[in-house]
């Protein structure tokens, strides 16, 4: 049999330290010889942004994407190579307003999730658009920005529908703090949501095709403080209603690479982000998690290319819509048939059978590279272009310390 070659495309932003390992691992992986006896070869390639002629044929089999949602030329040559060239894509640019938060909690308060209350107000200033202020005059309804915010009920968050990082979230406690936050958003729209107080784990899960790890997460401390080393955080039950949240959301929308927020109180899990275009991989935040993540996207995206796995565009709400809209299925079922549909989307017996049989040498190289000279190398220079010269000591032993953990821990 001939050998195939497949070619993974990075299409990235200003990232460089998730993307150097996961180029170094991909080149450690080695043939991959399927059931026909074929052999596989994966490369990486990096995207540039170009012209591009539409019937053009790309060079890729599967693109990581993580500059389309900010950038639309290159979105618009993701839809030009889903639509005609059935390259996959990590994630779909076909969902992307969903990333704005607000269809993804819609879609997810009607399967019953749940979603603190929340509510969309109007911009408090006027768009810079030559017919706003005509359709406002005759059509903007005035509203009682107290009342509704009684009616979400304090304490709550005002944060932006389409935010991201945090930027233009506000705690309000009170109504001054409430026209303060609504004055200073200007012309975003913002959604007032109830806050869930006094909750017991704030869980940030990141999901990899069919692979979940869920983190502790602690949002009020620095960035590289707040992914806790915690294994045993979660009970069984309510650990995997988070695993199961996530993979239905990203079943749902055609999400592969995807990270979900989710606040526990008591057995209740209240999903609160889960629309992320870029989750955080970043080895100066995830740490001591990092080389699962690289490990899980090296598994995924080989799993893709080598079985020809085809890029599912439509959505298929009505399954899903089925199980939320029955008022006779109990939550604890509901969650059990998300899962299946979930599990359905992404071949994850199939999944779990090829890595058994073509990539259980994966853990093993992932380890090994980890605790490599090159490895620390990518630290040492990703530490020193991201903090001042007097703190390069302290976030090398920092880092170093958690990554090594992780080396003895995996051992």
């Amino acid at each position: 049999m001939a050998d195939v070659e497949h070619t993974i495309g990075l299409l990235l932003g200003t990232e460089d330290d998730w993307p150097r390992a996961y180029e170094a691992l991909l080149r450690r992986v080695g043939v991959i010889t399927d059931d026909a006896g074929r052999s596989h070869r994966t490369r990486s390639v990096r995207v540039t942004i170009e012209p591009f002629n539409l019937r053009a044929r790309p060079q890729h089999d599967l693109v990581i994407d993580r500059l389309a949602y900010w950038y639309y030329h290159p979105r618009e040559w993701l839809k030009k190579a889903a639509l005609m060239d059935d390259v996959y894509l990590l994630n779909s640019p076909f969902t992307f307003q969903s990333m704005e938060k607000h269809a993804a909690y819609c879609a997810m308060i009607r399967l019953g999730l749940k979603v603190p209350e929340t509510v969309l107000v109007p911009f408090k200033n006027p768009l810079d658009n030559s017919r706003y202020a005509y359709t406002s005059a005759r059509y903007n309804q005035p509203f009682d920005l107290e009342a509704l915010a009684e009616s979400v009920g304090y304490p709550m968050f005002m944060k932006p529908y389409d935010g991201g990082a945090w930027v233009g979230v506000s705690k309000i406690r009170n109504p001054a703090e409430l026209h303060a936050a609504y004055d200073a958003s200007g012309e975003r729209l913002m959604h007032l949501q109830a806050s869930v107080e006094d909750y017991d784990v704030f869980a940030r899960s990141l999901t990899i095709g069919p692979e979940t790890m869920v983190m502790k997460f602690r949002p009020d401390l620095p960035m590289h403080e707040r992914y806790a080393v915690d294994h045993d955080f979660l009970g069984e039950r309510v650990g995997d209603e988070v695993v199961t949240i996530s993979r239905l959301v990203n079943a749902f929308f055609r999400w592969e690479f995807n990270s979900c927020e989710s606040l526990v109180k008591g057995d209740d899990v209240y999903p609160i982000d889960y629309a992320n275009a870029c989750p955080d991989v970043a080895v100066t935040s995830l740490h001591y998690y990092f080389p699962w993540a690289m490990a899980a996207l090296l598994r995924w995206t080989v799993f893709c290319v080598v079985t020809d796995r085809k890029p599912r565009l439509d959505m298929d709400t009505a399954a899903y819509f089925a199980i939320g809209d029955d008022a006779s299925l109990p939550y604890e079922e509901k969650l059990r048939l998300y899962r299946a549909l979930a599990d359905d989307y992404f071949e994850t017996e199939k999944y779990d059978e090829f890595c058994e049989k073509h990539m259980s040498h994966i853990d093993e190289m992932v380890h090994g590279w980890i605790g490599s000279p090159e490895f620390r190398s990518l630290l040492t220079e990703t530490v020193r272009a991201m903090y001042p010269p007097h703190e390069h000591e302290r976030f090398l032993g920092h880092f170093g310390g958690l990554i090594d953990a992780w080396l003895r821990d995996n051992a």
